[in-house]
């Protein structure tokens, strides 16, 4: 109860009082005191008891694997959203390649640099993988967490939908609307309180997290079948 009350939580939330009359030998009856536990009070009691004693080792290693099949189910969940996030990457690139070729566009690169200046601060696309410290063979995109890949997907949608509105033509325009594009979702992820896309951190290669998910489709396709 202690341990509940200076993790600033109200003990009484999780040791509900739940007294109860036991019988006496002389035929009375006496209230003896006892508490209707939370799963937290259960943790904590777990937590604090005595590993000598098989009850709570049991319930230590209970707790223990719980919180290690949560863990793993919060990996699994980012990396599939993760892959998902990079292959829709890599469509809507093509998409916007094509609209940018249509536009006009002849150096390809630099207009998508335009769109990283204005999402990044003003850093380009090399910048960006020095920033994240990766290797010359690595690729920026395959090393996005699902946060940074879903902010690069709408710069990227909201780019080719801008260039075709407003039927935008010319190396110059079309970088320039990239720019304006990438600026303008810096600017609400600032608003809202975001965390900026260069201080995101670089994860593995998408390619293990491809693994993973396949891995565990299989698995399940096990115990289904």
């Amino acid at each position: 109860m202690e341990s509940c009350k200076n993790s600033s939580q109200e003990p009484k939330d999780h040791f509900a009082g739940a007294g109860k009359m036991v019988p006496l030998g002389s035929g009375a009856e006496r209230e003896v005191v006892d508490y209707h536990l939370s799963r937290y009070a259960c943790y904590l009691i777990a937590q604090n008891g005595d590993p000598r004693k098989e009850t709570i080792a049991q319930a230590q290693t209970y707790f223990a694997i719980q919180t290690r099949r949560q863990e793993l189910s919060e990996a699994l969940l980012e990396d599939q959203k993760r892959v998902y996030l990079r292959n829709e990457m890599t469509e809507h690139n093509k998409q916007l390649a094509r609209t940018a070729k249509e536009a006009g566009v002849w150096n390809y690169g630099e207009f998508v640099d335009f769109g990283y200046i204005g999402l990044y601060g003003g850093l380009r696309n090399k910048d960006i993988h020095a920033k994240k410290k990766l290797k010359p063979s690595q690729k920026i995109l395959d090393h996005m967490g699902s946060e940074e890949l879903a902010a690069n997907l709408f710069r990227a949608t909201q780019a080719e939908a801008k260039i075709k509105r407003e039927g935008i033509q010319g190396q110059v325009k079309a970088s320039k609307a990239h720019f304006e594009v990438g600026k303008k979702i810096r600017s609400t992820i600032r608003e809202i309180g975001g965390t900026m896309p260069e201080e995101l951190p670089s994860t593995e290669s998408i390619a293990k997290a491809e693994r993973r998910v396949k891995d565990e489709g299989k698995n399940k396709l096990k115990w289904e079948t």
